[in-house]
């Protein structure tokens, strides 16, 4: 039963195409350091490029710290795709929500959804890291409108090639 609940989270429930910039951006970071040292200093210097040293490595230190208690307070092992897939997959959708929540302030939300991810006494510091994150995720999107004039979406995040 357990490896059915693994391969759920796995599961495409849609494509980054269809996420906001900051839902996708949630979910290309979290593949991207997913990915070992090079994918995290990838995120480290994307993050201080666009905002800044200080604000840069607080947005990182975020990221690490969710992905840490992912890891080690996780309800069960998080399933990802590729970093060049365009699927959805199932948990990520779960980041994607919480994170697009947390973004909004709307934190008692994200505490709900991080009750998904984490142990339940952890809920509430997820979301306060999601918050932490997602607004450097709205941030770096919003400093990245006056570059695209179309008003398409976050182009470097969703121009990913996947699958």
């Amino acid at each position: 039963m357990k490896h059915d609940t693994i391969s759920r989270g796995g599961a495409p429930v849609g494509h980054l195409t269809e996420l906001n910039a900051i839902e996708a951006g949630a979910v290309i970071y979290w593949r991207l350091w997913s990915c070992g040292i090079d994918g995290q200093r990838r995120t480290q210097s994307d993050f201080r490029k666009i905002l800044g040293d200080k604000s840069g490595i607080e947005a990182v230190d975020a990221l690490a710290q969710m992905f840490d208690l992912c890891v080690r307070h996780g309800r069960r092992p998080l399933m990802r795709h590729g970093l060049d897939c365009k699927c959805l997959g199932a948990d990520e959708s779960c980041i994607a929500n919480f994170i697009g929540y947390a973004s909004e302030c709307r934190r008692e939300d994200a505490a709900l959804i991080a009750s998904l991810i984490v142990t339940p006494d952890l809920c509430l510091p997820m979301a306060a890291l999601g918050q932490t994150f997602g607004l450097a995720l709205r941030r770096m999107a919003l400093a990245d409108l006056p570059r695209d004039a179309a008003g398409a979406s976050w182009s470097h995040f969703t121009s990913k090639t996947i699958h």
